[in-house]
């Protein structure tokens, strides 16, 4: 057997791996991207907001640092700036494009802008002029920086070998085997301005009520105003909730829910205030109150339009003066919690004719948001159907639905909106039993009227 000689490139000579971090809300764009810039021999970790890119930073120096259109945790523009001056040597660049956020090209510049023009070829609302990059820019470029980038950051402050004749084959190879992306991207827009690159990921939907919501919870979440969510049973006003307190600065403590209607009228002061020992009967041990642990976080008041007069006296107190007392006790304790209510009545006709107290209303509905009926946008029946059988396929194949029996969801009346929604699929894909597709049989109502 003739022998084959290996020829091993010295450690000078070869490509010395280089780490990026991604700064997305966005899972999917997260992964697209880590994707593709490990085809290229970048070690690449990811954050979900700018807290977390921040403390990855510090950890790992990275050589770049790529930010998505927003931040679920902090304000964009203070982000940038601070982190450009705690690390002026990353190559800091925003999806967006926004020359203003970014800092001056680093030696990797078009090899990241390379790797975002291959995850917008399959957008087609977007332009791609602006990430025009091709293959052969990439390999001049990687051969360039591979021979005069100086990592500033190594004890031994070393120049780079240009890679030899032999390696720049291998080095174009590398950069072609890049992975295409293969789905649209969901809020993350890459620069395009698309109406639907602003929805929130809790809210499926592109239709314009939908849209409006996540606006409005945009605008909203970073401020302590109290928010009051109205729209029919079922619309997904508590998604709401979790979506303000997650964009809020608050996220990173509780977000405390509690139904009012759900907890008997002798029980809802002492599940909201606390109480102490013996405060009656069966209180065998004191207790801290639903609004005390939610203390630096968001309370969610669900369903407040059930609740009892007397308790809203109280309530209402809490809400002026950010104090409240336990049953039994006579201490005060100052709390700090921003407020989110809900409700599915007509809470402003209820307080103009004395069924909920008015002071209290609009102490709560500084800031309103509208969840509509499903009927209201049933353009968005496919997609929502598409996230419901997707999150009921984590753990078994996702099935489909035929024409016939998307065409039988649609003639639904749906009063039960979205949550209805969901009972019907679930109802649906236990009927369909190990067929991957579900048809018109297996749309089930129940008692529902069709």
């Amino acid at each position: 057997m003739q022998a084959v000689a290996v020829h091993v490139l010295p450690a000078s000579c070869r490509m010395r791996q280089r780490t990026a971090l991604v700064a997305s809300a966005d899972r999917s764009f997260r992964q697209r991207l880590t994707e593709v810039l490990g085809g290229l021999r970048w070690r690449v970790r990811e954050a979900e907001g700018g807290a977390q890119a921040w403390t990855e930073a510090e950890k790992l120096r990275p050589e770049a640092l790529i930010v998505d259109t927003w931040l679920p945790d902090l304000a964009l523009g203070e982000f940038l700036s601070d982190f450009k001056g705690r690390f002026p040597e990353v190559d800091l660049l925003t999806v967006a494009g926004d020359a203003k956020g970014e800092s001056p090209a680093g030696p990797y510049r078009r090899e990241l802008l390379y790797a975002l023009r291959r995850i917008q070829e399959t957008d087609t609302s977007a332009s791609h002029a602006a990430i025009a990059i091709t293959e052969d820019e990439i390999v001049e470029e990687r051969l360039m920086a591979q021979a005069e980038f100086v990592d500033s950051r190594s004890d031994d402050r070393a120049r780079a070998v240009r890679p030899t004749a032999q390696e720049v084959p291998a080095l174009a190879a590398t950069t072609n085997r890049m992975a295409p992306g293969t789905a649209r991207l969901g809020n993350a827009s890459l620069g395009t301005e698309a109406d639907s690159s602003g929805r929130l990921p809790e809210l499926v939907g592109n239709a314009g009520c939908m849209l409006e919501i996540s606006r409005r919870v945009r605008l909203v979440a970073q401020r302590m105003t109290p928010v009051l969510i109205e729209g029919p049973t079922g619309s997904g006003k508590e998604l709401v909730a979790e979506a303000v307190h997650r964009l809020s600065s608050r996220s990173r403590k509780p977000l405390i829910a509690i139904n009012c209607a759900a907890i008997p009228e002798a029980l809802l002061e002492a599940e909201l205030f606390g109480h102490t020992r013996g405060a009656f009967t069966g209180a065998v041990q004191g207790r801290v109150g639903r609004i005390e642990a939610a203390d630096g976080g968001t309370l969610f008041l669900d369903e407040i339009g059930e609740m009892p007069l007397a308790l809203q006296a109280k309530l209402l107190r809490f809400v002026e003066c950010g104090e409240l007392q336990r049953v039994g006790d006579n201490e005060i304790v100052k709390v700090d919690v921003r407020l989110i209510a809900a409700t599915h009545r007509p809470l402003a006709a209820h307080a103009a004719s004395g069924a909920f107290r008015s002071d209290l209303y609009y102490r709560l509905a500084v800031f309103l948001i509208r969840t509509p009926a499903l009927a209201d946008h049933l353009e968005d029946l496919p997609l929502l159907v598409e996230h419901f059988l997707e999150k009921m396929g984590r753990d078994t194949p996702v099935k489909r639905l035929d024409e016939a029996a998307l065409a039988r969801l649609a003639e639904h009346r749906w009063p039960g909106n979205v949550r209805e929604l969901e009972h019907v699929l679930e109802r649906g894909v236990i009927l369909a039993g190990d067929s991957p597709v579900m048809t018109s049989r297996e749309i089930d109502f129940g008692l529902s009227v069709n």
